[in-house]
């Protein structure tokens, strides 16, 4: 037996209308195309489907049977594309979005918040790596796209500023160098440091303009988190170089004192990155413009 979609609707329509005329008609078929598929209809499952009478026709058992499951067939399918329509429009599925700490810790959870309310479907991963590490998966494929830092190399993908994430240096209030509002790199490499842990693309960042200026940073302890490094600054262990939306956030707690740092590597942006915008699935595409990124015009765009 096989009967396809359009057969069971041409029979429910036949079944709510009573009469085979009215049903073709509700089915846009002539009566006689509607006549030769409820035949062949009948012939494919072995049974009478309707009770011909004077005056219309009535379901059998056999046919009341097959209307039942027909509704819900076509229930069900009613529902599978209303699913499928909303995967296709980014409002349903599983979105994985890789960032750097400082965007999941300041700039994502406030812009995210609204636009996953509209979407009660849609379920995203966070997953926290470094800006290195991001470019390098979004690069080879691993990764669909990711939130970095400007100070990462680019090679192979795309990227779109869409914050600020100027470092800072950070100090405990009774530092030498606390009451200052600006300061270059070069004027603290002398001083006694707080530093990330091993692996950190920011302090590898770090270390390489102090290598670049010609003494390397004193650095008496290594963190595992911003968070620690605040602490360790606070309590006179040395200075720290952080992200400012980092140093706003503990600020309060610890009391540190924020001073600008003026050199050019210093102010970086936080930044969208992807391989090919017109590539990107559509939710992704819908987080990005939400998040500031800019649609690129179909040549503009390569996929490196």
């Amino acid at each position: 037996m096989r009967l396809d979609l359009a057969d069971l609707q041409l029979f429910l329509s036949i079944a709510d209308a009573g009469s085979i005329t009215a049903g073709a008609a509700r089915a846009n078929l002539a009566l006689a195309s509607a006549s030769e598929r409820l035949r062949k209809m009948e012939s494919a499952v072995g049974v009478a489907l309707l009770e011909r009478r004077p005056r219309g026709v009535s379901t059998t058992e056999a046919g009341e049977a097959l209307a039942h499951h027909a509704r819900l067939i076509l229930r069900q399918q009613e529902t599978l594309n209303d699913e499928l329509q909303d995967y296709a429009a980014g409002a349903r599925g599983t979105l994985q979005l890789y960032a750097n700490t400082a965007a999941l810790t300041v700039f994502l959870p406030s812009r995210l918040a609204p636009w996953l309310a509209e979407r009660p479907r849609l379920r995203i991963e966070l997953k926290e790596r470094t800006s290195v590490d991001i470019v390098r998966n979004v690069a080879c494929g691993l990764a669909e796209a990711g939130i970095v830092s400007s100070a990462a190399s680019a090679e192979g993908v795309q990227l779109q500023p869409v914050a600020r994430d100027h470092l800072v240096l950070i100090a405990a209030p009774h530092h030498p160098l606390a009451d200052r509002r600006t300061l270059s790199f070069g004027e603290v490499l002398g001083e006694a440091f707080v530093g990330l842990a091993q692996g950190s693309a920011l302090q590898d960042h770090i270390n390489e303009h102090a290598r670049v200026a010609g003494q390397p940073l004193d650095l008496r302890v290594r963190m595992h988190s911003f968070e620690a490094l605040c602490q360790m600054v606070a309590h006179g262990i040395g200075l720290g170089i952080l992200p400012q939306a980092i140093a706003r956030l503990h600020k309060r707690r610890y009391g540190f004192k924020v001073i600008a740092l003026n050199d050019p590597w210093a102010r970086r942006e936080l930044c969208l990155c992807f391989r090919n915008w017109h590539r990107l699935s559509m939710p992704m595409r819908s987080l990005f413009e939400h998040l500031g990124g800019v649609p690129e015009a179909p040549g503009g765009a390569t996929d490196r």
